[in-house]
This record gives C-alpha cells, structure tokens and sequence, in this order.
C-alpha cells in the first residue's frame, strides 16, 4: 500500500512537471517514480517475455502466482498518463498547423487560378462584386464573379450550396472543388445552423475589394468605397504584385459576400479578417505567393463564432499596427 501511494504521488508530480517544461524536474521525479517501480517483483514481465503464460501454469496444475499486480498496474497507468500529457498538446498542435498549411495551399490554388482567368480574358482580372450585385447578377443566370455564396447565420442555401462557388468565374481553373474556397479550421456554424444538422460553411476566403472589376462600387474607374486608393482591373496595373494581397481568411462573423473591405483614413474595421491559426491569417499576394500573418492585437482576433466580431468598430491608436499593416497591402495611391 506505502508503494501505491508513492507511485500515485510520484505520477501526479511528473504530470504536473510535465506540463511546466521543466526538463530538469521531470527527468528528476520520472527517476524517482522507476526507483518506487523497481522495487516491485519484476518476475510477471520476465514470464511474459519468456512464455511462460498463466494458462500454460494452469495447464499443468500448478498455481499462477505471477499475476499483474494492482501497484504494477498503477505503474503502467502512470506511465501512460505522462506520455499522454507530452503527446496530446502536441498532436494537437500539429493538426492546427496541418489546417493553416492546408488553408495556406487552398489560398495558392485559388491565386493560381486568378492569374489563368485574367491570362484567358486579355488580362482582366476576375469580377468581385457586392452581395446586391451578386444576387442580381445571378437572378439572370449569370456567375461571372469569382464566387456567388453570400452567407450569413441563417438557413438560406447560400450557405452550403458549393456550386455557386466551383461554377463561379474561378471554378473552371480550381477542377469546380469545393473544398478550395474553404479553410478546414472553419467550422463556426450559429445555433440554427447546427441544429439543421449542418457541418460547415461553403467559403471561408474573401478577395481585397480593391481588387477586380467591382462592378456598381467601380461605375467611374475608381472605387467608391476608396476614392483615392487604386482599383486594379488589369494585372498588368500591378507596380508591386508582392506588396498587394488579393485574398484573404475571413472572419466568420464578417464574412457574407466575397468582398472584403476596409476604408482608407476612417480607423476602423468594416471586415475583420479571420485568425484561426493561433492568431494568424493565411493571405495570398498578386505574383501568386502566400504567407500567415499573425495578428498583433487583442481586438483583431476577435472569437470565431456568431456575433463575436462587432463590426463595424474603431481602431484604437494602440491597435492599429494590424489595420495599417493590411491598408498598406491593401493598394496604392
């Protein structure tokens, strides 16, 4: 009994240890936890490693006395336990990581395919146009925009209905997957939604709005939304294909058309972008590469769930480095 409460004592340190990494601590106390073991008849795992079954004893008729013990058991737990509490944070840490990668390509595909279409249509780039226009657009039976889902927290189909996007303006350079215009780290669903049964959202990616032909917001060449900002609607207006991003994680209490504005000089959020990467975004710039981008402020990475993102909102002079950063990659004067 004096031995089990040592094991106990000694595993529920090391778990603890465990989870300060401390190296140091925990070799110490893992030590010490063999030293309480080792104590205890070692002779049930030589006759395991050597054959010697219970059932072969019995056979034989002769008693069985090297059963597993209860404290060999608690050692066994205990060791469990400790590898669990080093494996666990770290299998969960590399599935996140395996989502923003996976995002992270999603984004490139979708950049790829912004680049043929522009290629294949004299160098224009794709229509991205505001949810009015989208839904007028495809009350014609037209889908030139880059996607058409326009969403929101309710049970309309634009949520789930995948086809707006695989047969939208990029859906013929993407093989019409679906699965390209969302981030597998996107789950958020409101109240409704899940009660519905539903698993998830068509898209979770939004394009800069000061990219492409915006349609009514772009009547005069430049945009509305941003006067003194340049609209670019060839890809050969680029100056510095690097420093403008073209898409971008939304977040999802922002997200509805796939239009993602923000206004030059006003200090505020109109759409937030998305930080489900351990507070980063996944972007994608117009020469076609892509990077995260891990936000500074508390504010910018609001809760991704319903109604958490407030928009719009102020930017406070201490959180503004996020705001700026994306202004600046935004467009050009």
């Amino acid at each position: 009994m004096r031995q089990t409460r040592l094991v106990c004592q000694w595993s529920a340190i090391i778990i603890e240890t465990s989870h300060q990494n401390s190296t140091v601590l925990f070799s110490a106390h893992l030590w010490r936890l063999y030293q309480v073991a080792i104590q205890v008849p070692l002779r049930t795992f030589r006759s395991i490693v050597n054959g010697r079954s219970q059932k072969h004893s019995l056979s034989r008729g002769i008693s069985a006395p090297w059963a597993f013990t209860l404290l060999e058991l608690l050692v066994v737990i205990a060791i469990i336990a400790v590898l669990s509490s080093l494996l666990l944070p770290t299998l969960a840490k590399a599935k996140m990581r395996g989502h923003q990668v996976f995002c992270l390509n999603n984004l490139k595909q979708l950049n790829l395919a912004w680049l043929l279409y522009a290629d294949d249509n004299n160098d224009r780039l794709a229509y991205n146009l505001g949810a009015t226009e989208i839904k007028q657009v495809l009350a014609r039976n037209q889908q030139y925009n880059w996607a058409n889902s326009v969403l929101n927290w309710e049970l309309d189909p634009d949520n789930t209905n995948t086809i707006l996007n695989t047969h939208a303006a990029l859906g013929p350079y993407l093989a019409h997957s679906a699965r390209v215009f969302r981030c597998p780290s996107d789950n958020v669903l409101s109240t409704l939604q899940r009660q519905a049964g539903w698993t998830g959202r068509s898209r979770s990616i939004s394009m800069n709005a000061m990219v492409g032909d915006a349609g009514e917001f772009t009547r005069s060449g430049v945009n509305v939304n941003n006067p003194h900002y340049h609209q670019f609607l060839r890809l050969g207006e680029f100056t510095s294909a690097p420093d403008i991003f073209v898409f971008i994680e939304e977040h999802p209490d922002s997200i509805n058309d796939g239009y993602f504005l923000n206004r030059a000089y006003t200090n505020e959020w109109t759409d937030l972008p998305a930080s489900y990467h351990n507070g980063s975004a996944n972007l994608s710039f117009a020469d076609g590469h892509a990077e995260s981008h891990r936000w500074l402020s508390r504010t910018t990475k609001r809760p991704a769930r319903p109604d958490a993102a407030g928009l719009p909102f102020k930017v406070h002079k201490r959180d503004e480095a996020d705001l700026e950063w994306l202004m600046k990659r935004t467009s050009t004067h």
